[in-house]
């Protein structure tokens, strides 16, 4: 479907017709230039801009004030080079002088592991988001452009990308909107000159030995231009069509909530959307996370599990899967009593022979019991499967154990041998948390199985 995608849109224009896949403009936005980037803002929506200095943030910026939009910028400093702090100042000058009021950010602490410039990215998203409710604004807007577009689908592409990638990037995601990915960087760069407002040129954008991106804007792009006239305008127009396929295909995903059943029953190509909208956005997955993801998906078991980044576990439970912090579980905070009893009918308790030496304690490998009802001795873990107590819970669960065996797994099972007898001398022993009784059967298994 892919392929055959773009292969018909580098061929020719798009054209509207039967079986055209429609989707709203703020999301997947046409070609029409800076008229038709105005109809992608929303009616009387408090804007944030983004704002670095460069040509395309400063013209968007420019284009918003002019149009009497009620908006607002922001910029972040990466400190990646220095001198920096000039930039800084000099979206500080051009905000003065347009009456815009903005929110500025430094980087103070290292950069995360891995690529500098997504790094940056996720750094820089993170201020915009903080500064999206310091200001109290709906939007930032972000001055990616068509070229943007272009050669964002080629990076991807390049990379083995899907169909998520092959459409450049999204007009809308979350409370960011781009409203210029139909707008080309030769007119913001007019539109700029026509009113003498000066931008700032990141060496970073020219920097083809370290930066793919700086590789495909400067060498590759202008070469298949060369060999082939049109060929940018033909490739963002199928990454439109694209934008459409994977916007249908986000709208199926977001309908699965994480339901396990209605995961397995999608096609795999929704699976993975539902999955990525489960993590979020940064840093993406790769298509071994997603597909391991997958596997566990339609036969992990419940409980089982994948570490993540940003300290991140996918898990399975018996209905849903889930993203969750990855920390090792916590063990429930309980206290063990204990006091002589001939028998009462107290359901948070139980009676255990008098005489035993008691302690608390948790799970750990080979224990065994032989609960009240059964024909035998049973694993610990073959008890809470079949209490269908989630694997994420078991070790934190408070056990008690009776001269040095488990004797009970509150609010699931009694070992026979500790029990007392009816009419003998026992124990009325309980567990009360902070929260009061530990271990009430209808109420622990209740709260097992809404995990």
């Amino acid at each position: 479907m892919l392929l055959a995608c773009l292969a018909g849109d580098l061929q020719e224009e798009p054209s509207e017709g039967p079986g055209r896949l429609r989707t709203e403009m703020s999301v997947i936005p046409a070609e029409g230039g800076l008229e038709g980037a105005t109809r992608l803002l929303p009616t009387g929506a408090r804007l944030l801009a983004a704002v670095s200095g460069g040509p395309d943030s400063s013209a968007l910026l420019v284009w918003l004030a002019e149009g009497g939009r009620d908006v607002a910028a922001a910029h972040f400093d990466h400190v990646l080079r220095t001198g920096s702090e000039q930039d800084a100042e000099h979206v500080a000058r051009l905000c003065r002088r347009l009456g815009v009021e903005l929110f500025s950010g430094r980087r103070e602490q290292a950069l995360p592991r891995g690529s500098v410039q997504a790094a940056a990215r996720t750094l820089r998203y993170e201020f915009m988001e903080e500064a999206l409710r310091r200001s109290g604004r709906d939007l930032v807007l972000l001055g990616h452009t068509a070229d943007d577009v272009v050669e964002g689908a080629v990076i991807h592409l390049l990379r083995g990308s899907g169909l998520a990638g092959a459409r450049g990037m999204p007009g809308r995601r979350g409370p960011f909107l781009r409203p210029f990915l139909g707008v080309w960087r030769a007119e913001l760069a007019a539109f700029l000159r026509s009113r003498e407002v000066e931008s700032l040129d990141d060496p970073a954008n020219r920097d083809i030995r370290r930066f793919l991106r700086a590789r495909v804007r400067h060498e590759l792009l202008p070469q298949l231009e060369l060999d082939s006239p049109g060929f940018k305008r033909r490739l963002w127009a199928a990454t439109r069509s694209v934008a459409r396929l994977q916007a249908q295909l986000e709208a199926q995903a977001a309908e699965l909530g994480g339901e396990r059943a209605a995961l397995r029953a999608a096609d795999r190509a929704v699976r993975m959307e539902a999955y990525r909208q489960l993590y979020g956005n940064q840093p993406a997955l790769d298509r071994r996370q997603l597909e391991s993801m997958d596997e566990l998906t339609l036969r992990g078991r419940t409980g089982s599990g994948l570490d993540l980044p940003r300290g991140l576990r996918f898990r399975v439970g018996r209905e849903r899967v889930e993203i969750v912090e990855a920390r090792p579980p916590e063990r429930s905070p309980a206290t063990l009593h204990s006091r002589p009893c001939s028998g009462c009918p107290d359901p948070s308790a139980v009676h255990l022979r008098a005489g035993l030496r008691l302690r608390l304690g948790h799970r750990s490998p080979g224990l065994r019991m032989r609960p009240v009802g059964s024909p035998g001795r049973r694993k610990l873990q073959d008890i809470l499967t079949d209490a269908r107590v989630p694997r994420h819970l078991r070790d934190g669960l408070p056990l008690v154990f009776a001269e040095g065996r488990l004797a009970w797994v509150p609010g699931i099972a009694l070992d026979a041998d500790a029990a007392a007898l009816p009419g003998e001398p026992a124990q009325h022993v309980w567990l009360e948390g902070p929260t009061g009784m530990v271990g009430v059967p209808d109420a622990g298994l209740d709260a097992y199985h809404s995990s």
